[in-house]
């Protein structure tokens, strides 16, 4: 007979055991515990959306709906995509599930999410966010409490080697005279910028200013800055004051930018030198604009996104999952009485594992090695089970066995 040969993982791909996966729930189990303490309310939403919700959202030429979405054609002909991001479908049902009589609407949820890339350190191809979004705030507030939570979280898994870059956009009218003195200034050096600059130029300029390409640093560091209408200016410098007074600390970096126009005002990463060039670890911005982009009214929201792996890569080692009681079988006549057992300890809430297997004078030797606070050991003499306890705390398997 032929050897049937192993599937292997799709590549970009990971499973977790042991640590790696207490280390990936350990964040998860914090983003839950901080959200609550701000009253974001849990949200779920598919894994799968029209392809067209982010071809609105996050643009046709960018990177990600033109060379990174995972998009099929279903059996009815339609265009599916597995999400490469949160925000887009939070935002369409947001419109399509009547949760405008909501806002303003806090909402967070985590989850996977796909994009075709090279694979690398802490970026995969099927990936893991936390999402956070705060939809029909237009008030300041509304970036003060979201840069606060993700300060929180941070803080609720002691990662403390990390800095919040802010910068501000800016309302619709300095917005848009900022693009276009970037153009102006960009298209005076078109033959020497690099061949991915020179496609943004007249579609997406912003986003030049992200370019890694050594060719572009020249013209990028001494490209325009935002220069702030007074609204705008007030809106900054209330976001600010805001973070000052909940401790967050700061610094301005005016070459963050988000390349779409729905964005607005704030724009903001939290930033580590501990992942190599993928720095960010928490990356959001204000999106006034992008409901409207899915056809609903104007609404302003602002959001962030964090990804699992990362976080996990940065925090200590979690304490294992502790046992409270293990149950050895020392003659397989007991195996009835250990099961009962094992059944009313954890229907008292306390976490039983059953030592049934392998060789009976090495079961003990067993539990003792899984660091269980009570081991209970079921022999069998004389024709009746027999039952004896050992405590390393304090003693409640007695009790509820009695």
């Amino acid at each position: 007979m032929a050897k049937i040969e192993t599937p292997q993982p799709i590549r970009g791909t990971q499973s977790l055991l042991g640590e790696e996966a207490d280390r990936f729930h350990e964040v998860v189990a914090a983003f839950d515990r901080v959200r609550r303490l701000y009253g974001f309310k849990r949200v779920e939403v598919p894994l799968i959306e029209p392809t067209a919700v982010f071809a609105r959202t996050i643009g046709e030429t960018t990177d990600v709906v033109s060379k990174e979405m995972y998009s099929f054609e279903d059996r009815s002909g339609d265009s599916i995509t597995l999400r490469p991001e949160f925000t887009a479908g939070i935002c369409r049902a947001y419109l399509s599930e009547g949760w405008q009589q909501f806002a303003p609407l806090k909402v967070a949820t985590h989850g996977a999410a796909f994009r075709y890339e090279r694979p690398q350190k802490g970026r995969y191809r099927q990936f893991h966010q936390l999402d956070a979004e705060i939809i029909g705030a237009a008030e300041p507030q509304a970036d003060v409490e979201i840069l606060a939570l993700g300060s929180q979280l941070l803080a609720e898994l002691g990662i403390k080697a990390v800095t919040l870059k802010l910068n501000s956009l800016g309302d619709a009218e300095s917005r848009n005279a900022w693009r276009s003195a970037l153009i102006d200034h960009f298209a005076a050096h078109r033959a020497d910028l690099s061949d991915d600059s020179r496609d943004r130029l007249e579609k997406n300029p912003l986003r030049i200013l992200d370019s890694k390409d050594p060719r572009d640093r020249p013209f990028v560091d001494t490209a325009p800055e935002m220069k702030l209408t007074a609204p705008a200016e007030e809106f900054f410098g209330k976001v600010r004051d805001g973070l000052k007074a909940a401790g967050v600390g700061y610094e301005l970096d005016p070459m963050l930018v988000r390349g779409l126009d729905y964005y607005r005002h704030t724009a903001f990463e939290f930033v580590t030198d501990q992942l190599g060039a993928q720095g960010a670890v928490i990356a959001g911005g204000r999106y006034d604009g992008l409901i409207e982009s899915l056809g609903g009214p104007h609404t302003p929201a602002i959001g962030w996104a964090a990804g699992i792996e990362r976080l996990a890569m940065l925090i200590g080692q979690p304490a294992p999952e502790a046992i409270d009681a293990a149950i050895v079988v020392e003659d397989d006549a007991a195996m009835d009485a250990a099961l009962a057992a094992a059944s009313r300890l954890r229907s008292a809430g306390l976490a039983v594992e059953l030592i049934a297997t392998g060789s009976p004078r090495k079961r003990f030797d067993r539990a003792v090695k899984k660091g269980a606070k009570e081991i209970v050991v079921l022999g069998f003499a004389e024709g009746a089970v027999t039952r004896r306890v050992k405590s390393n705390d304090e003693p409640r398997v007695e009790a509820l066995l009695a």
